[in-house]
């Protein structure tokens, strides 16, 4: 399909070098799986894991921004949206390099062995609260599922000692996550905030563990400038995967 008509598919996304389905999966393609996709270092990595891949969107920025042999792994909870994350892996460039697996993580990583250079997830941060539309809803949105903890430890269990574990979270969320993994023995390398505006105060925060210490960088993104154009750090960011960029 030629990229032209391809930007008029449905029930989904279209990227540069691959479109991505969401019809399926309870959370959608949206601005914080593209932020992180596009901000996690990716230096010298050989091995991703992506935990709660959901319609495949990290696995799939991910493999569009390593090399040939960098092999990884998507893990996700709900069979149907495991199932449309094969099927856009499938359709993309990259099918031989991306492993889908549905499956609960932590099942999964007791009968796995290996280890990752990154460790990528887009997690469920709400406490149980209003009821979602439907199950699945309320797993991808609830920590319900998979509670911070759970999510730390699994990371803990599968990271190099080199690697990195990125997520992105609402500012204030992301904050008391910090303050978790801080007292569990990880170390943050890298944080940035992330504000619509220059004006208004950040909304998500994207934030790089590592079991190693060293020093922390720490910036500050604006989605937007005075215009309401996409600001020139925000396109920086994300044109290789934009298609109007």
């Amino acid at each position: 399909m030629s990229q032209s008509a391809s930007v008029f598919r449905r029930n989904g996304f279209t990227f540069k070098q691959f479109f991505v389905a969401h019809d399926r999966c309870a959370m959608k393609v949206g601005t914080d799986g593209i932020l992180l996709g596009a901000w996690a270092p990716i230096a010298r990595v050989k091995r991703i894991l992506d935990i709660g891949s959901g319609s495949g969107l990290l696995a799939l920025m991910l493999a569009q921004r390593t090399e040939s042999s960098v092999m990884i792994d998507a893990v996700e909870l709900d069979a149907e949206a495991a199932s449309q994350a094969a099927e856009n892996v499938e359709e993309s460039p990259w099918s031989s390099r991306i492993h889908i697996h549905a499956a609960d993580i932590q099942q999964w990583l007791s009968e796995e062995n290996s280890r990752y250079d990154l460790i990528i997830s887009n997690p469920p941060y709400y406490e149980q609260g209003v009821e979602c539309g439907t199950p699945q809803r309320e797993q991808a949105r609830y920590t319900t599922s998979l509670d911070h903890q759970t999510l730390l430890n699994c990371a803990a269990n599968a990271i190099t000692e080199d690697g990195f574990f990125c997520v992105v979270l609402p500012e204030n969320i992301g904050n008391t996550f910090t303050e978790q993994a801080l007292s569990m023995g990880w170390h943050l390398r890298l944080r940035t905030d992330v504000a619509e505006t220059d004006l208004r105060p950040p909304h998500r925060v994207l934030l790089a563990f590592s079991p190693r210490a060293g020093e922390c960088f720490s910036d500050r993104l604006t989605i937007r400038g005075p215009e309401q154009q996409y600001s020139e750090g925000y396109t920086a960011l994300t044109q290789a995967f934009y298609l109007f960029m």
